[in-house]
């Protein structure tokens, strides 16, 4: 599908610069949502055609990050999917993490700390040379929510490889306007409120298969079961061989509204998407006397500027004392102009 078409299927109200808080749903999530719900309130289908979704999500998902679907996990947050990862960890194994990493890529290695897990916390732009032969993980998100910057990929996996190290991504900002390979990582999680649209309570990880034979399934239950609708009772043990045994049961509707964000996604192609992303962020750069940028989220310090943009009827975030703007697809040129107004006025 023409990007420009696919833009048609929004209709936000002026001014929403804030997807990297949440993103905005396409009319065909929209109306699939709302379809779930009408037929969940009188009671007029069983519930595996909402469940049909969830694997549809996943496919999705999958096609978007390069990865096979069999490697791919469900589940509700990033932090719930990373647990295992961090509950794999051997006492004494030592974590190399940005300092101002969002807590959700933080806190399931900081709370291994009582088996002897160490994390070491480092400026974001000396990750790279951070990593040394004491590291066994190095984690990280691939887009920084505090101010857009974009990790050096390809740099970080090549410093841990060298090392033995093994990489956990959150890809929760990235992933919807950044193309990527989530192969060359072992656990890539990713929230799919944001960029994919999704309504909140939907999370993907892509589980490398050499790593997930050192996980252990702590939170199985039936969905995870080889056959999930053969797993309703009883013993024995039976999951899924591949990345499903780390699934929780999946939230319907959450899912039936995420399919078809997904797919849009890739009947656009994400480096469209990127391209129209980064151009809206690098025109607010330019109206501001900001050099470009490599990001769909960017900062800016200016006096009064939240106020500014709440008095302009601009919807955008204040993390650390700045503006945080970020852009989509549903983003027009208007919305970007609306908010330089407010600011340089």
């Amino acid at each position: 599908m023409e990007l420009e078409q696919a833009r048609k299927l929004w209709q936000p109200e002026p001014g929403w610069l804030n997807t990297a808080s949440y993103g905005l749903p396409p009319e065909p999530a929209w109306v699939a949502l709302q379809d779930a719900l009408a037929d969940w309130r009188v009671g007029r289908i069983s519930w595996e055609v909402w469940g049909e979704a969830a694997g549809q999500a996943r496919a999705g998902f999958a096609r978007l990050v390069g990865v096979a679907p069999a490697d791919v996990a469900i589940g509700s947050t990033a932090s719930q999917l990373l647990a295992p990862v961090a509950a794999a960890l051997p006492p004494g194994a030592t974590v190399v993490v940005p300092e101002v990493e969002f807590t959700s890529n933080l806190f399931p290695w900081l709370v291994q700390r009582e088996r002897g897990v160490r994390v070491r916390t480092v400026p974001p732009g000396g990750l790279v040379d951070a990593i040394d032969t004491d590291t066994d993980l190095v984690a990280f998100s691939l887009v920084q929510s505090s101010d857009g910057t974009v990790a050096p990929y390809d740099e970080i996996v090549a410093a841990a490889r060298a090392h033995g190290a093994l990489v956990a991504v959150d890809a929760t900002q990235a992933c919807g306007w950044l193309p990527f390979d989530a192969g060359r990582a072992d656990a890539v999680v990713v929230s799919a409120y944001k960029w994919l649209m999704a309504p909140r309570g939907v999370a993907f990880a892509y589980l490398a298969p050499a790593l997930r034979d050192r996980l252990r399934p702590d939170a199985a239950g039936w969905y995870a079961g080889q056959d999930p609708h053969g797993s309703y009772y009883g013993p024995p043990l039976r999951l899924a061989d591949d990345a499903r045994r780390f699934d929780i049961s999946p939230a319907w509707f959450n899912y039936v509204g995420a399919a078809p964000a997904l797919e849009l996604l890739a009947e656009i192609g994400l480096p469209a998407v990127h391209a129209y992303d980064v151009a809206l962020a690098n025109r607010f750069l330019a109206g501001l006397g900001r050099p470009p940028g490599d990001s769909a989220i960017v900062t800016v310090e200016v006096p009064g500027a939240a106020e500014r943009l709440a008095r302009a009827g601009v919807r955008a975030a204040v993390r650390a004392g700045r503006v945080r703007a970020s852009f989509h697809l549903y983003t027009t040129e208007e919305d970007v102009d609306q908010a330089l107004d407010a600011l340089t006025s």
